[in-house]
């Protein structure tokens, strides 16, 4: 089996320290609790800690155009998920600036999210994962304000979605099979990550 991999972003995790400071689904999993080390653990409470608005950051004209070709051709494809033009707009520029913040690829957020949640909000898995990512509610206690109410909100799932995607991703050495079958409580169970991947191949564009 050939396995994507994805270059480390263990140093640009670590860097945001101090910079950028529904029952049923078939596919969502239970995120397994896990030791951390202290420096892991304020990597990455930084990571989602940081309160910034999701503004696309488009230095360039060519930029600026990529994004908006990116915007109107995913905006389409969502619409059967998510009706409302403006509702759309803001999830994926939340979406575009958390996986851009993470160091992940947009279609892989988006494949993430198309499988665990099918881009609903308030999605609750069976094992209490929650959100568009299906977060583990744990999460909100080993690295954020332990506020799991908070899980609801998008740019706060999408942010941890995203971190705890890259943490685990990093520790498969960029290994996304096996990245992604631990963020789903599946490791090296093939189902979820063929699932997610046959999601992201709907979501890839140039601007990926």
């Amino acid at each position: 089996m050939t396995r994507s991999v994805l270059p480390s972003r263990r140093a640009c995790l670590l860097s945001l320290c101090g910079t950028l400071l529904p029952a049923g689904l078939t596919h969502a999993g239970r995120q397994i609790e896990e030791p951390l080390s202290h420096a892991v653990r304020s990597a990455l409470s930084a990571a989602v800690a940081a309160a910034a608005p999701p503004e696309p950051l488009l230095p360039t004209t060519a930029d600026q155009q990529a994004y908006a070709q990116w915007q109107a051709a995913s905006s389409q494809r969502l619409a059967r998920h998510k009706k409302n033009p403006t509702e759309r707009q803001e999830f994926l520029q939340t979406l575009w600036y958390e996986a851009r913040r993470a160091g992940l690829p947009l279609s892989l957020v988006l494949g993430v999210v198309q499988v665990e949640s099918a881009f609903r909000k308030y999605a609750i898995s069976s094992a209490g994962a929650r959100g568009y990512m299906q977060v583990m509610p744990f999460w909100a206690r080993l690295i954020g304000d332990g506020d799991d109410s908070r899980l609801f909100h998008m740019q706060t799932n999408l942010r941890f979605g995203c971190v705890i995607l890259r943490h685990y991703l990093d520790r498969e050495r960029g290994d996304i099979f096996m990245g992604l079958g631990r963020y789903n409580g599946s490791r090296g169970k093939s189902a979820y990550p063929q699932a997610v991947q046959a999601a992201q191949r709907l979501w890839l564009q140039a601007e990926d």
